[in-house]
């Protein structure tokens, strides 16, 4: 929403950049429910929009723009709701409007190029078994027999 408020008629009315905003307002530009909003109010102090009477809320342009910079930290930039406490609270000398995002941390470096060879590689090596082969034919027909009991079990059961 670009301060945008729809009238009955379906036509758009500007409101000016300095003009309150009410929860649906501010809700539908940010693209979060107002019971987020409200939530948020609990978590974050420095959120203060002015109540009317019967609860209503105006937020101040200032409220806005820490909002957005809060869904953005929360949503896009990956903070704990207890990050971005921990942001404000170190930014108190700041204004609060002023939060900026940490910088990204830059990408990894690619993979080194695979070396090349000259000769194909060698084949891979065969494990030798840890038992004979005696002995594990010896297992295969112990595991068979329990099989059967427990199949023996199951149908009697």
């Amino acid at each position: 929403m670009t301060g945008e408020v729809e009238l009955a008629a379906g036509r758009r009315h500007v409101k000016s950049a300095s003009a309150f905003r009410t929860i649906s307002e501010v809700a539908e530009d940010l693209d979060v429910p107002s019971h987020v909003l409200r939530f948020w109010e609990t978590k974050f102090s420095q959120i203060r929009p002015l109540k009317r009477g019967g609860g209503r809320r105006y937020y101040r342009p200032e409220d806005v723009e820490l909002l957005r910079r809060i869904r953005q930290l929360l949503y896009r930039d990956g903070y704990t709701i207890k990050g971005v406490q921990r942001l404000l609270r170190d930014r108190s000398g700041d204004a609060a409007g002023e939060i900026e995002a940490a910088p990204e941390p830059p990408a990894p470096p690619p993979p080194p190029p695979a070396p090349v060879r000259s000769q194909p590689p060698a084949a891979p090596a065969v494990p030798k078994a840890a038992m004979p082969p005696r002995d594990l034919a010896a297992v295969a027909d112990e595991l068979a027999e329990l099989k059967r009991l427990l199949m023996r079990a199951r149908t009697r059961g």
